[in-house]
This record gives structure tokens, sequence and C-alpha cells, in this order.
């Protein structure tokens, strides 16, 4: 709780410093001009990332909080760090004119790389459990990344117009103008795009149990963010075609493997949660439909409104959170097969925890998952017997175990027998794995014997 106050109240203050300093630099009518424009790819880039992390959805408080260090405190003390370099070597250079290209390749791509990096850090040592993998780092990187282009933007565009303001230039010909064309049209995943190789750093480092692996994997996305960020600014000073060589032969080609590699990760999580989430199902945890609905990102959409339609918003929310709980649940168990650094007593904790909140949402969300897999063709409807005329058609029940909670309590006891965990002989995740097996973890049994064997 102190951490997270410490965490709030310095977001706080950071958020009203780079307020009045970005006011100060461009002016009241450069700032709300900056401001209205660099909203705009602000909402696209979000739901970008959203939707890359639909698979296993973070808590969009994690997300806020990392889209708000970016705009706030690592964008404050980008300025305040890259201007006192930038006079540092104006005042120490014998050609004081080269000190802001210096600063810009030189300075600002460490000062503002480690700014953002910062925040995906917070969150892997302070909330592991959000951070699972490639795809989670992925997602959280790039929310941070875009609340730092926005308030960048801000500085930009309104310093653009307020030299477009004393000069008197036309909207066409103006500064302002040429600035939303290369920052907001043409390259307004630029930022995005470099953090993003330190959240796959660090989420590949979450996956290993060799520590010089979860050193340096970070380190080295933390170095190539670095190394793209100075190569993208350092294109301006490249001659007259400097910028759009790098742009078309580094930036685009970079840009389209980021999106391969977002959406193939996107793809490996839904086929574990779909390999995982048989287990429990077979266990009695989860209907046989629930598993494909809950692989199926359409299929949890239409839950959701399946869910709204009947019983409102809460309804709907609480299709929500049984679809993340799930998701979670299996990326925690395929971490635990796979020999993943949480240990069998975090897996068990976790596991436990997770199977209660399942257990009290199931008759919420179960129905509305069945039914959103049938309908999206998931899987076949359970037969039905021949009816006298008149009379609605009966579906033939399926046998399918189904839970008996004990009383006073709402989930067994874990079982007498410790969950057993592989050893750590590898530290990436199990492609060609199968569900439960000699090495793998268990879930707990239910009450009736229920329990995978």
């Amino acid at each position: 709780m102190c951490v997270l106050v410490t965490l709030l109240s310095c977001l706080a203050l950071s958020g009203a410093a780079i307020l009045e300093l970005v006011r100060e630099q461009t002016g009241t009518a450069g700032f709300f001009v900056g401001l209205g424009l660099a909203l705009l790819p602000v909402a696209p880039l979000m739901a970008a990332f959203r939707w890359l992390g639909r698979a296993a959805p973070l808590p969009w408080s994690r997300l806020l909080f990392c889209a708000g260090w970016g705009a706030c405190t690592a964008a404050l003390i980008a300025i305040v760090a890259n201007n006192f370099a930038t006079e540092w070597i104006a005042s120490a250079a014998t050609d004081p004119s080269a000190a802001d290209q210096l600063g810009s390749v030189a300075i600002a791509p460490v000062v503002e790389e480690i700014a953002k990096a910062a925040a995906l850090l917070l969150v892997f040592t302070f909330r592991r459990r959000h951070f699972t993998g490639p795809a989670d780092g992925l997602v959280i990187a790039g929310f941070t990344a875009t609340g730092f282009a926005f308030t960048e933007n801000i500085l930009y565009l309104g310093n653009a117009f307020g030299e477009d303001l004393h000069s008197g230039t036309s909207v066409l010909d103006s500064m302002t103008a040429a600035t939303f064309f290369v920052r907001i049209m043409l390259s307004p995943f630029a930022h995005p795009l470099f953090t993003a190789l330190t959240g796959l750093g660090l989420g590949a480092a979450a996956r290993s149990v060799r520590r010089p692996v979860r050193t340096g994997l970070p380190l080295l996305g933390l170095a190539l963010a670095m190394a793209a960020h100075a190569l993208w600014n350092s294109s301006s000073g490249l001659g007259a075609y400097g910028f759009y060589i790098v742009y078309g032969c580094v930036m685009v080609p970079a840009f389209a493997a980021l999106v391969w590699l977002a959406v193939r990760l996107r793809r490996g999580q839904l086929r574990t949660v779909a390999r995982e989430l048989r287990v429990y199902a077979g266990a009695g945890w989860l209907g046989p439909a629930e598993v494909p609905a809950l692989a199926s990102v359409p299929a949890r959409s239409l839950a959701r409104a399946l869910a709204r339609s009947a019983g409102g918003r809460p309804a709907a929310r609480a299709v929500a959170a049984y679809t993340a709980d799930a998701a979670a649940l299996a990326l925690l168990r395929d971490e635990a097969r796979c020999g993943g650094p949480r240990r069998a007593v975090d897996f068990a904790d976790r596991e436990r925890e997770l199977l209660e909140r399942l257990w009290r949402g199931r008759a919420a969300a179960g129905p509305a998952l069945a039914r959103a897999a049938v309908m999206e063709e998931l899987y076949a409807a359970p037969p039905v017997r021949a009816t006298a005329v008149g009379r609605p058609p009966v579906p033939v029940p399926v046998p399918v175990p189904v839970p008996v909670p004990v009383a006073r309590r709402p989930v067994p006891a874990p079982m007498s027998v410790p969950v057993p965990v592989p050893a750590p002989r590898r530290s990436g995740p199990c492609p060609g794995a199968t569900s439960a097996g000699p090495a793998s973890p268990r879930p707990y049994v239910l009450p009736g014997g229920g329990g995978v064997r």
C-alpha cells in the first residue's frame, strides 16, 4: 500500500510539473493546439495494443498507470535531463551549433528509453503475476510509450504553432502542418516500436530460470531500443534523403516485423489457453463448451454481449472477469509446467486464488460462454430427443462432472501431495507440450474424486 501511494503521488506531482513546463515552453495557445493534435493517435494506438493483449487481458489499472508514467514521469525526466545535457554540451563543445544534434543522438535515446523502461521494471517487480511473457511486455511497453509520445507531441506541435503564429505563415506551408505530418501521420509508432524491444526482453526474461538470461535479455532489449532510437533521431542529419531512407529501409520493416511477432504471440497465448484449460475442464472446473469459447476472442466478445443483453453491465463485467481469470490460470499452469521461475508454492497459492474466483463466477459467466461457443460453431450443441408434436425439443444431457461445493468453503483444500513442478531445464514456452502428464502440475481434485489422476 505504501508503494502504491508513493507511485501515485509521484505521478500526480510529475503530471503537474510537466503540464506547467510544457505550457511555459509552448505558450498557452500552442499548448492547447498541441494537446488537441497530440490526442489524435492516442486512442488508436491504445486500442491496437489492447487488442494484442486480449488473449490474456491485463487490468486497466496497470495499463493506465504505465501510460501515465510515460506521459508524466518519464516525459519530465527526459525533458529536464535532455535540456541539462544539451546546455552542458553547448558550453563545453567548440561548436555550440552541433549541441542539439549531438544531444538528440547520444543523450536523448539513452535518457528517454531508461525513463520509459522504469515503468516496465516497476510492473515486473511489484506485479510479477501480470508479466507472464513477451506478449505482456509488448502491451505494457506500448502503453508506456504511447503516453510518452503524447506529451512529446504536445511539446513539438505547440512549439511549431508558436513559430507559425510569430511568423504569420500560412497553414499549408506551416511548421505545424509539417510536424503533424511527420510525427502524427508518418511515425506515431516510433516510440512504441523502440520501447517494445525493452518489453520483449523483459517478457522473455520472465520465462527464464537462469540468472544470466534474466539479466541479459532486458539489457539487450534496452540497448536495441536505444540504438533504434538513436538511428531514428540521426536520420535528419544524414543528408537530404536520410530521413526517407531510414524510414523506408528500417522503420517500416521493423514495424512490420513487430506486428507479425505480436500477432504470433497473441495466437500462441490463445493456443496455450485452449491446451491448459482442457485439464481443468476434465476435472470439472469448467464446462466442455467453455474452453473453446475462452480460447476465442470473438466468442468472448459475443459472450459479453449476450450477458449484457440478459443482465446488463454487471453481467458483462462478470464474463470479462471470468475470461481474464481463466486465461491467467492457463498461463500460470503453462509456466509452472515448463519449469518457469515461479515455484510450486507460488503456483499452488495463485492457482487456488484463481480457482476460487472461477468457482464463484461460473454460474454467471458459464452459460453465456457456452452459448457463444455454440453460436460461433466452436462446440456442437447436444443432440435432442424426439418429442411429441407441439412440445419443444429437450436436449439430451451430456455427462459432465459437476463440482459439488464443500460446506463452509467454496473451494476444496489443496491436495496433501505437493504440486509437482519440473526441474528448470529450459527458459521458453513449451509449444509442443500436451495436457496433464507425469511432469506437469495437477489441478485441485474436486470433491467426490472428479479430478485428473
